[in-house]
Formats: C-alpha cells, structure tokens, sequence
C-alpha cells in the first residue's frame, strides 16, 4: 500500500481508491439519475396488467393510495364500479382490475435506491455515498499544486460550475 506522508498524499490516495471502491455505485446513480429525469414520461416502462381484490366500499382517495397509482381521479361510477384512466374497481367486490405502466424490475430498483429515504434499509449506503462524493469535491483540490496552470484553471472551472448551479437553481 502507499506510505501516507502528508495531507496531499492522504487525499489523493484516498480519492483514488474511494473512488474504484465507489465505482459500480456511481454508475448505478448516474444511470437512476438519468431515468428520474423521465419519470414523468412513459420511457422504458412496459405496461404491466393487476388484478386484485383489495378492502370493498373505498373512497376515490383510499382508492388511489391502495393502488399506488398517482393523480388518481375516477371518471365515472355505473352502480358498484368505479372508472378510472387506468381500470376499474368495484366497490362491492373489492375487485380491482387497472393497467400502470412501469420500468423493468432492474431499472425499478435503481431508481428506488437513487429515491431512499431515512426509513429505508438501504439509507445508510445513500448517506456514505453523498459524504464520499463530497470528500470527492474537497480531495479533488489536493490533486495539483496549487502555484501550477492546471490547478489555476481547475478554480476556474470550479467558479465557473457553482455559477451555473446557481443560475440553473434560480431559474
């Protein structure tokens, strides 16, 4: 293993096997991030077909958060059956019959470990990666001596980023 000799040496040896440590992860955001963007429109999702029988006489709310179906509005009611965009319920039955369309079972799980939250399992992996990627910003300064071109311009494209970001979250 390398001989740690200085702070210098400590973050860049550190970001360097941090960062092949971190590599599938990255990847894994990279490509959930990208697919979060789109989680609006229907790309990659195949349509998946449901029947079930779930709790009889729900209201058009109870309704929607049982079948986990956002925006959820019934169209119209004929007796029991309640229509909607998707399917139908029937109120008497309990039985509901509706279409969703979603992301292949891979695709899925990635975009629900980019959107953890504390509660979940896999939330402590999501806070290591988040403090990793910021120990990735600061070591990222310690890569070159701070008197060279290299690092000069390397400020200036830090500046020039936070700039963006700012404008971009102003916008």
């Amino acid at each position: 293993m390398d001989k740690i000799k200085d702070t210098k040496t400590f973050m860049r040896i550190t970001h360097r096997y941090l960062g092949y440590f971190l590599a599938g992860i990255m990847a894994i955001y990279a490509v959930s991030g990208i697919l979060l963007v789109y989680r609006d429109t229907d790309f990659l999702k195949k349509e998946k077909k449901y029947e079930k029988i779930i709790d009889k006489n729900l209201s058009e709310k109870e309704l929607g958060k049982e079948l986990k179906i956002k925006n959820f509005e019934v169209t119209k009611t004929e007796g029991s059956i309640l229509k909607f965009k998707q399917g139908t319920y029937d109120s008497s039955t309990g039985e509901a019959k509706y279409m969703k369309k979603e992301l292949p079972f891979v695709l899925d799980k990635m975009t629900k470990l980019h959107k953890s939250q504390s509660k979940d399992t896999l939330s402590p992996l999501n806070v290591f990666f988040g403090i990793s990627l910021f120990f990735f910003v600061i070591s990222s300064f310690w890569m070159f001596k701070p008197k060279t071109k290299i690092f000069k311009r390397g400020i200036a494209f830090t500046v020039a980023g936070i700039i963006v970001s700012i404008i971009l979250l102003l916008i």
